[in-house]
């Protein structure tokens, strides 16, 4: 097995990169995702980088301590009310969070997203991304 960099969000993860032949069988012996535990990881990786303690952000989401924990640890399936309160919490949004949560989870079932629109796209509707990008900079700079 070779592993291969895959960048998702600016966080660089390791995805296998197998011999030919081996793919089907793979396939059927790769692990399920399992939503509660991306979804804890996703949120620890947003408290540490913020470097927050779970006491400060079970605070401030009226969440116990333990639950936050058991959320983290994908232990616990939260609900849609307290995922929201927990992303208040820590000033992400949720839409943000679960697009990170998808990413992850399309980086585990070997599925590659772009980040961006594709360049011949944007030429194809008749906007250069890049143009545009430099004349936004211009007008600030």
């Amino acid at each position: 097995m070779v592993k291969q960099p895959v960048s998702v969000n600016g966080v660089v993860r390791w995805r296998d990169v197998g011999v030919a032949g081996i793919g089907k069988q793979e396939q059927k012996e790769r692990k399920m995702v399992v939503l509660r535990h991306e979804i804890g990881d996703v949120l620890r990786d947003v408290r540490q980088r913020q470097g927050r303690t779970l006491r400060e952000v079970s605070h401030n989401a009226r969440v116990s301590l333990g639950y936050l924990s058991e959320v983290e640890r994908g232990q616990k399936e939260a609900s849609s009310e307290l995922l929201s309160s927990i992303c208040s919490a820590l000033d992400v949004p949720l839409s943000v969070m679960l697009r990170e949560v998808s990413d992850r989870v399309a980086v585990a079932e070997g599925i590659t997203i772009p980040d961006t629109v594709p360049q011949e796209f944007a030429q194809r509707y008749g906007r250069d991304i890049n143009t545009d990008f430099d004349a936004e900079l211009s007008k600030i700079g």
